[in-house]
């Protein structure tokens, strides 16, 4: 069986695993041209690292490090598709003759696919392709010797340049200085707008300050009733919504078949849209205040109070609640952290430590701001009251 029509069924059977099987099927092709003598493409690939300081790679004790659940998730699931994967490669070539051997008779096994998909997730980019029938171009990552040593930054000094040479259709691919580069700079290109999680796993570091970072919450509705109870919200109904309410929540795809509970909160909506809209509706007894408003108002922070200043304490303060909860989530505190950090550790602690710190950031810079919001909000109130 040829290595693209087998990973093609892989694909059909699995379909959550594309992003996979897609940077595998790069990875593949790497590896054939490491195993092939005489390979075109030896010396870039005997310049790329030998290992690479990314979460599947951790010892087990670096892996609890980063104390963070979402992340724990994906490492496990990168490391079971990548043993499976290697028992589906050695079934599809136990039959192959030598002369047919994609890899030159060379085992592949998880640490060989491990290297190979490492190599394409920090390495490749994704680039556009053949033109479709509809006018867009196919996606398609592509490994760019000597342009995937240019390093990260959210305002680069470079970017990438795709073209098309109309005389022998081939594609053109370079890097363009965005402003004037001193000698010995570092090259820097936007990798995109990723949170810290990406970075950690596809690339192997993290970003101090990161816009675009963020911590992922279950929105539940025992949980949120937990956190407006402590947050001295007096009788909040998130675990038994009103049938009005339910219906807004299974708009927010919240509740109802198929809900994506999944919310965020830090990044650039500083509470995701679709939780902030739930807090509101949920906290507000009044339905026809709520009707007189369309989900993207009651989604937006950025329109105030929509529902009352009393309903929008209430909700800043139930987030706060959730952010002090998720804190104590952690097992470690940030002044722990940095004093581990001073003893000097292994590279792969040290970034598992560097990124536990980044996401307790984030839900204290959450934390920090609504709290300015609720003194605001409350000063509003006072006045309002007292004239």
């Amino acid at each position: 069986m040829g290595l693209t029509l087998f990973l093609l069924i892989w694909l059909a059977k699995f379909p959550h695993l594309a992003a996979e099987l897609w940077a595998m099927k790069l990875g593949l092709k790497l590896l054939q041209e490491r195993a092939r003598v005489g390979s075109f493409w030896w010396p870039y690939i005997g310049n790329l690292p030998e290992a690479f300081n990314i979460p599947i790679f951790f010892p087990g004790e670096d892996i609890k490090n980063l104390q963070y659940a979402p992340v724990l998730y994906q490492v496990n699931k990168r490391c079971r598709f990548l043993l499976e994967f290697e028992q589906e490669v050695r079934r599809a070539l136990e039959d192959s003759k030598p002369s047919d051997h994609p890899f030159g008779g060379q085992a592949v096994g998880a640490s060989a696919l491990g290297w190979a998909m490492s190599a394409v997730s920090s390495r490749a980019f994704r680039l556009y392709g053949k033109k479709l029938a509809d006018g867009n171009y196919d996606d398609v990552p592509m490994m760019l010797p000597l342009i995937d040593m240019c390093n990260h930054s959210f305002k680069p000094n470079a970017r990438i340049l795709q073209d098309q040479d109309d005389r022998n259709k081939k594609m053109l691919v370079k890097v363009v200085a965005e402003t004037e580069i001193k000698q010995n700079d570092c090259l820097e290109l936007n990798y995109g707008g990723l949170s810290n999680d990406l970075f950690l796993l596809d690339y192997g570091f993290v970003v101090p300050s990161n816009p675009y970072d963020c911590i992922e919450l279950k929105y539940d509705g025992a949980f949120l009733d937990a956190a407006s109870m402590a947050a001295g919200v007096s009788s909040p109904s998130f675990s038994a919504p009103a049938a009005w309410q339910k219906d807004i929540l299974c708009q927010l795809k919240l509740d109802g078949e198929s809900p994506l509970l999944k919310v965020c909160l830090g990044g650039s909506e500083l509470v995701e849209g679709r939780l902030l809209a739930a807090l509101r509706v949920v906290l507000c007894t009044d339905v026809e205040t709520v009707q007189k408003h369309d989900i993207n108002t009651l989604k937006s922070i950025s329109v105030e109070a929509p529902l009352g200043i009393a309903n929008e304490v209430a909700a800043f303060r139930t987030i706060i609640a959730l952010c002090v909860i998720a804190l104590g989530h952690f097992p470690t505190k940030i002044m722990e952290d940095e004093s581990l950090l001073q003893k000097g550790v292994s590279d792969s602690t040290e970034l598992a430590i560097h990124f536990r710190v980044l996401k307790k950031s984030v839900i204290i810079d959450v934390m920090r701001d609504l709290t300015k919001r609720v003194k605001l909000l409350s000063s509003k109130e006072t006045s309002t009251a007292q004239s």
